[in-house]
């Protein structure tokens, strides 16, 4: 597809970079002709200097002939307007970055008056995601599928685990667990497990359930799954809000440190169930003096990264607290994911995502039939829920007769809200959505995962 990308940022970058790796044909639309010359430098995509909605600009950018516009300017009201003059202008979807507070409560008008395709917020996207997090605290990520029936956790093996040294295929047997196993982290590597694979403490393990057999495996496994009662968030933005909003359901007494005066005033206003304390979080006195080694959760959520990591680590170092470390810049990964930080909550990440999966989505026409994108280590390894056609090939073959692709497991299937845990004898049936997780990213279609 043609897609064009106005703001060349951290989440313009990233999409960038991942719409290329699949193959789509992407210009970039941004003022900074530096920025620009910089990416198209390491990727392959066309760029053009200038205001995005601006008409000619757009028309420059080839809108015409686009597929897709994705506006992703740190500025609200102009990714609106370049949505709306692409409507007008090359009648393509469009995708609109809208992240002020104010207009997630009209969310729904705006979209329809503007027709946008999508409207995503980063900031409320990772609060939903800390706010799961904080109701399942050993879970280091969960995902949702089948419209919520069916969980995928990562948690991380403790070394003194029963689940230490034992195999895959055990899991069922000796724990009657109704889990799957599907996929494991050790070190760099990311492995699809078959039966015979030995997990091993410090192994991340991702693993797929329904809900309520989440809890039991943990309990079975001896994992302790404590609720969250207390919570203390350093930082004051956007995200803290979203996410003390959706907290305030739940019983967790929440805390929150912000440096600004004013903004405390508006937070106090805003959040009256949560306790606004004015002060540097990163003060240590004030931390100990507000509790932080009491606290059974603590979410660094300031906007500078190397802050956020650093109360953390300190965290960490005083309490054993669910930690919550936001990172906005996706480079050093693999050093960051070394560090007790906890979960590691990326919202330009979590928005490429999303906006990665509408694309995919978007391809219909061309076959594809995706219905939930997940992302288990980022290009590493993928899960995908797929809705089967009454056309599909796999229709009625017994998994086991399936010659599916090396590194790829059938993990769940829903048939009509029926969730089943595939077993070899198990065949896909017309209007079911399957799962599938594997190590090959890039799948579109049902189809791909055969020989």
């Amino acid at each position: 597809m043609k897609i064009i990308i106005v703001g060349c940022g951290k989440v313009g970058t990233t999409l960038a970079e991942q719409l290329n790796r699949e193959n789509h044909d992407i210009t970039l639309i941004d003022c900074d002709s530096e920025a620009l010359q910089s990416i198209s430098d390491s990727t392959d995509v066309m760029s053009v200097t200038g205001n995005g909605a601006v008409y000619q600009v757009q028309m420059e950018a080839g809108i015409k002939e686009a597929d897709l516009l994705i506006a992703t300017t740190n500025s609200d009201e102009l990714n609106m307007l370049c949505c709306l003059i692409a409507k007008k202008a090359g009648n393509c979807h469009t995708i609109a970055r809208i992240r002020n507070p104010e207009y997630s409560a009209e969310i729904n008008y705006i979209r329809e008056e503007l027709n946008l395709s999508l409207a995503i917020n980063p900031e409320l996207a990772a609060a939903r995601e800390i706010a799961r997090l904080l109701r399942f605290p050993n879970a280091i990520k969960i995902e949702l599928f089948a419209k919520g029936r069916i969980e995928l956790l990562k948690f991380l093996i403790p070394k003194d685990s029963i689940l230490d040294r034992m195999k895959v295929m055990d899991v069922v047997s000796r724990l009657k667990s109704n889990v799957l196993i599907c996929a494991v982290e050790r070190g760099d590597n990311v492995v699809i497990p078959d039966g015979n694979f030995e997990m091993r403490g410090g192994d991340k393990i991702s693993f797929i359930a329904p809900h309520a057999d989440c809890a039991d495996f943990f309990r079975k496994a001896g994992i302790e799954n404590n609720t969250v009662n207390s919570a203390m968030f350093v930082g004051g933005g956007k995200l803290t809000v979203y996410l003390a909003k959706a907290l305030a359901d739940t019983k967790i007494k929440i805390k929150i440190i912000e440096q600004d005066e004013e903004r405390c005033r508006i937070l106090s206003e805003i959040l009256p169930h949560a306790m606004i304390i004015h002060g540097d979080g990163s003060d240590q006195k004030l931390l100990l003096e507000e509790g932080i080694r009491q606290t059974e959760a603590f979410a660094s959520l300031t906007g500078f990264d190397e802050e956020n990591i650093l109360l953390s680590l300190y965290a960490a170092s005083q309490s054993g607290a669910k930690l919550i470390t936001k990172v906005n810049k996706i480079a050093f990964e693999n050093v960051i994911n070394s560090l007790n930080l906890g979960s590691v909550i990326y919202p330009k990440m979590l928005t490429a995502d999303i906006i990665l999966q509408y694309v995919r989505a978007m391809q219909n026409s061309m076959g594809s039939n995706i219905e939930t994108l997940y992302k288990i280590v980022a290009d590493k390894a993928e899960a995908l829920e797929f809705r089967v056609r009454g056309d599909s090939p796999v229709l009625g073959i017994p998994l086991e007769k399936l010659r599916t692709r090396n590194n790829l497991l059938v993990a769940c299937i829903n048939r009509n809200g029926r969730i089943i845990m595939p077993r070899g004898k198990d065949t896909l049936e017309a209007g079911d959505t399957v799962i599938i997780v594997t190590t090959h990213t890039g799948l579109n279609d049902l189809k791909d995962i055969l020989i």
